[in-house]
């Protein structure tokens, strides 16, 4: 998720690409935007879906999902405006016009970065989960017969 020969840290003798940086932040905006629109159809699914659901078991399976889907929603809704802001303090920079100091700026870059490598983790995770659970929901509710009928 970075760039190569970048160097985020402060006080170190470096050059920074403005327009390289960038194109990556611009890059994590899209898969952001990518991440937002797989949660919002999962729950989207699952809303449609839960009806099917008879047992409790299950039922708290898929409860569990979806606290989960709706944490997830809310930190990739976070993460998007805060890149969002970023792309605009390199457009600063670009432009000549920023209000923080290049340090400042690559300690938040730094920042912004790790939290999203923490997200994609979280997210990874809960696709595994999901699809584990989804596995064992339709085994049990034995779905399938309903559907076929």
């Amino acid at each position: 998720m970075s760039i190569s020969g970048f160097n985020p840290k402060p006080g170190k003798e470096r050059k920074t690409n403005w327009q390289e940086l960038y194109v990556l932040v611009n890059h994590w905006k899209s898969d952001l935007e990518f991440y937002k629109d797989d949660i919002r159809f999962l729950q989207q699914l699952i809303e449609k879906y839960i009806i099917w659901i008879t047992k409790k078991e299950n039922m708290d399976r898929v409860a569990g999902i979806r606290k989960k889907e709706h944490d997830l929603a809310l930190s990739c809704d976070k993460l998007h405006n805060k890149t969002k802001d970023h792309l605009g303090s390199i457009a600063d920079f670009i432009d000549g016009k920023a209000t923080i100091s290049e340090d400042e700026f690559l300690t938040m870059h730094g920042k912004l970065e790790k939290s999203l490598s923490e997200f994609v983790k979280d997210f990874r995770e809960s696709r595994k989960e999901v699809f584990k659970v989804t596995e064992y929901v339709m085994d049990s509710e034995e779905l399938q017969n309903i559907l076929d009928s």
